[in-house]
């Protein structure tokens, strides 16, 4: 984790956005500002991490209009409270991409978010960014934990408003969840690895 402390004649989230755009992180991990105060560096993604986030990926390009993409490594920024993240996967408009203004892309522009809980990201995704993405607003969340005390499930959070999601449908690993307008697609969890094909 790094820690970064404020420069003269710029504001905490501006000196942090400018640090972590200056970071050299390894091939295959992630840099996210996750509070007020410091840049975590999160590992590459398990096997089955990816096979989870490619079997999302399919459905979800099955339904979207050519004008959007499914991004797996895109960088989106929350100043409102002052954080960015790198979703599993984001949904969002091409246009926004490639405006060289919206340098990360802000998190208010994600159709969906969806982040894959891993042994070591199970308070960051669970609170954290729930809390984030809320905030954003983001209109859609979708948790998909292996790692749920209750048994491997599936989370949609919809609705935003007031800095937390008013909706919420859970349902267990091998059930389906369907994604609302503008997806309206089912998708069927039953191949999704469970917590005894992850690494130990």
């Amino acid at each position: 984790m790094t820690e970064a402390a404020p420069a003269v004649g710029l504001s905490r989230w501006d000196y942090l956005l400018g640090t972590w755009r200056e970071l050299d992180v390894p091939d295959g991990w992630r840099a996210e500002i996750l509070d007020e105060d410091s840049i975590r560096l999160v590992a590459p993604p398990s096997m089955p991490h990816n096979v989870i986030a490619s079997r999302v990926s399919r459905s979800l390009f099955a339904t979207i209009p050519v004008d959007r993409g499914v991004y797996q490594v895109l960088r989106i920024q929350l100043p409102a409270v002052e954080q960015l993240y790198m979703p599993d996967l984001v949904v969002m408009s091409e246009h926004v991409l490639l405006d060289p203004s919206r340098t990360p892309c802000p998190a208010d522009e994600a159709e969906l978010v969806v982040e894959i809980v891993s042994r070591s990201s199970r308070d960051t995704d669970r609170r954290k960014k729930l809390w984030g993405y809320a905030h954003a607003p983001v209109p859609l969340y979708l948790l998909i934990d292996a790692w749920d005390e209750a048994g491997p499930s599936v989370t949609l959070y919809e609705q935003p408003g007031n800095g937390r999601y008013n909706h919420a449908t859970t349902v267990d690993f091998g059930a389906k969840i369907r994604l609302p307008e503008p997806f309206d697609v089912e998708l069927d969890t039953s191949r999704f690895p469970g917590p005894d094909q992850w690494p130990s």
